[in-house]
């Protein structure tokens, strides 16, 4: 029995199977309600069956009926031998789009069907055999097939496992569901580790075989590239968690032969790496790739859950620590409003995102990086024009929203509306089309039938080259996730704690920034009073401290600012006094945006009156980036970095 051995004693437990990604929503949907209940937040996927069962208590105490139905889906993993899950789908789309639908392993909007599923053989309490699978038109990948072996803390996964790599749930930017499953190595732990409750997780993947290898001469060759990263996540208290994640993409054909040296030497010094690198000839490490990620859980009446996402494919000015090429991504959380949830995420990204051509140290990869010619990160980079055998996918930044809400209906089952909206920047020097906004919806209903999940979708959309589809797909799945009927008024018991709250501040910044430019030359723009407006929450974790995190929004010289406040530390020094720190990502709006690190510091006067406070901040965006990319803009694409120092005088109310 899986189970059995991982609720023994600490030192018996073996290792745990892993819950589908992307590929049963009705059950992913409650498992992700319930991991926020459990006040466990989610920093990678698929999720591990163990910290599934880990939260439920806790889950329990706030929404029974939602406890209940998963705690019947985990049932299955209770044996020797067990379906997980088996998925069918049958489609009929019309329209002339034919575009990679977003997370679905590679699936085109044309495809007429979907095929998935996975079963378990449980050797022993230390090995497991995962057999899985999933194909649609044009592929079928053994996605799910992998052997299991080892401990809680270092559990060794061999085969087609997937790596989803943020705490976003509709876009990751460095590795995700968008395409097809690579054969991996996999280690990681589930059951956390020292006080500071750390996860890690380390894997090397083999891509599809490219014959538009690029070496360093300029010569290509055809072969597998290998992909590899490590993540690191701590969880130091409840409800909040911090993740730091690195990939690296090399070899191939006669650009292989990278020593382990090498590839160590390019994690750790990745700018060296990418301007001089470490070694002569053609056997280098290519690209790279960075994040750091952040989640945190209020609990509450309306419990929520807000992650951020700071991404880099470059690093910055020669520094390691500073990401060049950067993307930011935000999303919140409501698992619970009466019988809805609600889900709201955010993206925006520079220009050049998986897409790399050689330089003299570097091997280039002119079909980009991807595996069977779907991207490996965030959809996005899918929609734009792709790679052909005489040129690159066009690297052009954008922005993308997705807007999800759930509805538990009171006879029943569940209906779940997904919108989509992505703006390629078409104005750019990187655009060889000009691009149109891209719009994808889709209404699903399913409605448990004899142990079956039974459900019908409608899905319609326009892509960014004006084209359009309209999908009717039908589904059955096997394995009851929903309720057959639902009593809104026994279901959820949710309150704050004493100590938590959220806030808004409004106020004034004087601030100014200082401009460099390509030419080297630097300006300080004047000091300048402009408008401050803050949301944000905090959360108490011992009797003088909190944690929290917030979203700034700015007018910085007539460009709006938003700055993401990834963590946020205060420390209270009595009913009144307290100080604190934040670190995180920031976006300024330019003529094209610019991104960078995010730091600030802050006394706050708490409680003039009740609910009311008044502080002072000095916040700093540290050489937010941006390519010269528009057509009137000369020399073409090199960088301008806008370093902003601002000073900020607020009024705050809690709530």
């Amino acid at each position: 029995m899986v189970f059995l051995a991982l609720w023994q004693s600490a030192a018996a437990r073996g290792v745990s199977p892993y819950l589908p990604l992307h590929l049963d929503p009705d059950v992913e949907n409650a498992i992700e309600r319930v991991m926020i209940l459990g006040d466990e937040p989610v920093m990678s996927r698929p999720i591990p069956a163990a910290l599934v069962l880990r939260a439920l208590p806790r889950a329990c105490k706030v929404d029974r009926p939602l406890c209940e139905r998963v705690r019947h889906y985990l049932q299955r993993y209770m044996h020797g031998t067990s379906v997980e899950f088996a998925s069918i789908s049958a489609a009929v789309t019309t329209g002339h789009s034919n575009i990679t639908l977003p997370n679905q392993h590679g699936t085109k909007a044309q495809s007429p069907y979907q095929i998935a599923g996975a079963a378990y053989i449980q050797l022993s309490p230390y090995v497991l055999l995962n057999l899985g699978g999933e194909a649609h038109q044009g592929r079928a990948t053994p996605t799910g097939t992998y052997l299991s072996l080892g401990f809680d803390w270092a559990q060794l996964d061999i085969g087609w496992r997937d790596h989803w790599w943020s705490p976003m749930t509709d876009s990751a930017m460095l590795i995700s569901t968008e395409a097809p499953t690579m054969p991996s190595i996999t280690l990681s732990n589930y059951q956390p580790l020292t006080r500071l409750r750390l996860h890690y997780s380390v894997f090397l993947a083999r891509m599809s075989e490219s014959s538009r290898i690029e070496l360093t001469n300029g010569k290509l060759t055809r072969g597998y590239p290998k992909m590899g990263g490590a993540r690191l996540a701590i969880e130091p208290v409840n409800g909040w968690a911090l993740s730091l994640q690195r990939v690296l993409f090399w070899g191939g054909g006669a650009a292989g032969g990278e020593s382990v040296s090498n590839i160590l030497q390019a994690f750790f010094n990745p700018a060296k790496a990418q301007s001089t690198g470490f070694n002569s000839g053609t056997h280098v490490v290519a690209k790279q790739e960075a994040s750091i990620s952040s989640r945190f859980i209020f609990p509450g009446r309306y419990p929520f859950s807000v992650y951020f996402e700071y991404a880099g494919n470059d690093t910055n000015m020669g520094r390691n620590y500073l990401f060049g090429k950067p993307a930011i991504s935000a999303g919140i959380d409501f698992p619970r409003i009466g019988p809805f949830d609600f889900t709201f995420e955010y993206s925006s990204w520079a220009p050049t995102w998986y897409v790399h051509t050689a330089t003299n140290v570097q091997t280039g990869y002119l079909d980009g990086l991807t595996n069977y010619g779907a991207n490996i990160g965030s959809w996005f980079g899918d929609q734009r024009v792709l790679a052909t055998p005489t040129s690159i996918a066009d690297p052009v930044g954008g922005q993308s929203d997705m807007l999800r809400i759930g509805w538990t209906p009171s006879f029943g089952g569940y209906m779940q509306l997904r919108l989509r909206a992505l703006a390629d920047e078409g104005q750019t020097v990187f655009a060889t089309y000009p691009y149109k906004n891209e719009y994808l919806g889709s209404l699903g209903y399913s409605y448990p039938w004899h142990g079956y999940a039974v459900g019908l979708e409608l899905q319609a959309g326009r892509d960014v080259f004006g084209a359009h589809y309209v999908r009717i797909e039908a589904n059955l799945r096997d394995g009851e996730a929903l309720l057959s009927r639902f009593d809104s008024a026994s279901a959820f018991a949710g309150e704050t704690p004493k100590g938590d709250h959220l806030y808004v501040q409004v106020g004034a910044n004087y601030d100014r920034v200082l401009v460099y430019k390509p030419s080297r030359s630097r300006r300080y723009t004047p000091y300048k009073a402009e408008p401050h407006v803050a949301v944000g929450a905090w959360r108490r974790i011992s009797a003088h401290q909190d944690i929290g995190v917030g979203l700034d929004i700015d007018d910085i010289h007539r460009h709006m600012l938003l700055g993401a406040r990834m963590v946020d530390y205060r420390y209270r020094f009595g009913r009144h006094l307290a100080a604190h720190a934040f670190l995180g990502a920031a976006r300024y709006a330019l003529a094209t945006p610019a991104y960078g690190l995010y730091l600030g510091a802050g006394l706050q006067w708490r409680n003039l009156f009740p609910g009311w406070g008044v502080g002072v901040d000095f916040h700093n965006v540290i050489s937010a980036q941006r390519l010269q990319d528009l057509p009137s803009e000369t020399p073409c694409c090199r960088q301008t970095l806008d370093s902003i120092y601002s000073w900020t005088f607020y009024v705050s109310r809690s709530f």
